[in-house]
């Protein structure tokens, strides 16, 4: 990984960058599209890998919460010169910390044709059936949805558990 790069939450000023690298993989048929005005109004789901160089953005991820503390990663990309450095494992890793920290039991699944990736992170193969929210909002208008060639993984995030009390019964 290059240690070099920092993930935070988006900006707004990071819209415009966002849209590109969507758009670049929107084009090749690897996300779903999304406009400015969509990644404006979900702004608070994204993150970004910034290269402390320059400042420019070179990846974006997000979070989608279902309710009841199910998620989805999507929207995952990284600058197509710059795959191979971690870009990607650092945002993801980033995500698992965030939930990890919530504090709240957290099933993050993800759709991907890149299941090995995510493999590598913890995510377990399973049956994108048990994910009908997502299927429902947006499987449904992806040009792929009757020959899918995504991978449905999830993992599963517990909080650790609280310390007990100390003990209060000395005399």
């Amino acid at each position: 990984m290059n240690p070099a790069i920092r993930v935070r939450r988006a900006t707004e000023n990071d819209v415009a960058a966002i849209h590109r690298l969507l758009e670049f993989y929107a084009d090749r048929g690897i996300v779903l599209r999304r406009t400015r005005e969509d990644i404006l109004e979900r702004l608070a789901n994204f993150v970004v890998a910034v290269d402390p160089a320059d400042a420019s953005v070179v990846g974006c991820g997000a979070v989608r919460p279902f309710g009841g503390g199910l998620y989805e990663v999507r929207s995952l990309a990284v600058l197509h010169d710059r795959r191979g450095e971690g870009i990607g494992r650092a945002m993801v890793e980033f995500i698992v910390a965030a939930k990890r920290d919530s504090g709240e039991e957290v099933q993050l699944f993800t759709l991907t044709c890149e299941p090995r990736f995510f493999e590598r992170l913890g995510f377990t193969v399973t049956d994108r059936e048990k994910y009908p929210p997502k299927i429902w909002s947006d499987c449904r208008n992806c040009p792929r949805n009757r020959c899918c060639n995504e991978t449905a993984l999830e993992i599963r995030i517990v909080p650790p558990a609280a310390e007990p009390p100390e003990r209060s019964d000395r005399r």
